[in-house]
């Protein structure tokens, strides 16, 4: 794998660090593909829970590569049809957000499930200045997560939202003191890799799939993601709070 991606994995947590400290960890088609094997690797590492995404030196990631571009290098969507990350990851990923996350490094902190954001860090569509489109899952994703008018304005104006703003309209999950993105990330994770695994599966695949659908589609396909856990996990999870484990919020 290129040193452009870093994967460290500690137990059920899997770290995979953006490594272009230089260009603000901005992705050239190396690094891309690089990325989509990195997350590959995970999604088939059965001992792989959760994962971490950052950047290195500071920064999480400056999207695309603009000097590539400018090279004449055609630019490939990674989250379009086909793309290294064009399929969203079928366990949690947790985007660790210092610095920037610009344009294509937006994309990249929505396709995660959640961002834990330093309080310095920010977001913004600044391709805008460039005429260069967002086709890394931006449109769709952003106006999902935040709403349509808040999406728009980000997108028309090209504004840098700060990690305080960004958590109170619900970009941000988390905001955390400088340097801590990635250890309290990593923290989330650990916890998140702690509960019992198909039950937590099930319903994070619930939320995913429910957009687009009835009230009575969304319920029944939440009965249906449920039915394993509830066969498989939950008699035994209600056998071990009634002989008194979890109780106060503390597990065995």
């Amino acid at each position: 794998m290129s040193n452009k991606i870093l994967v460290e994995r500690h137990k059920a947590v899997t770290t995979i660090v953006i490594n272009r400290p230089a260009v603000r960890n901005a992705l050239d088609r190396e690094a891309t593909a690089a990325l989509g094997a990195a997350f590959r690797e995970f999604e088939d590492d059965k001992d792989a829970r959760v994962a971490v995404l950052c950047g290195a030196g500071g920064s999480f990631c400056a999207g695309a590569d603009l000097k590539e571009l400018a090279g004449g290098i055609e630019y490939d969507a990674w989250a379009g049809d086909g793309g290294p990350l064009s399929l969203p990851p079928s366990k949690p990923v947790i985007a660790a957000i210092a610095g920037h996350a610009c344009a294509g490094g937006l994309g990249l902190a929505l396709w995660c499930d959640l961002r834990v954001a330093e309080e310095s860090a920010s977001f913004a569509v600044l391709s805008r200045r460039w005429g260069v489109p967002m086709s890394d899952g931006t449109t769709v994703r952003l106006p999902r997560l935040i709403g349509t008018s808040r999406a728009l304005d980000m997108l028309l104006s090209a504004r840098i939202v700060p990690a305080a703003e960004a958590l109170q309209m619900g970009l941000a999950n988390r905001v955390v003191a400088d340097g801590m993105a990635r250890a309290e990330a990593e923290f989330l994770a650990a916890v998140i890799a702690g509960f019992p695994e198909i039950a937590m599966l099930s319903d994070r695949e619930s939320v995913h799939q429910q957009h687009g659908l009835s009230t009575a589609a969304a319920l029944s396909l939440e009965a249906r993601l449920a039915a394993e856990a509830k066969h498989l996990e939950a008699q035994a999870g209600a056998a071990r709070f009634a002989a008194g484990n979890g109780r106060h919020g503390v597990l065995a």
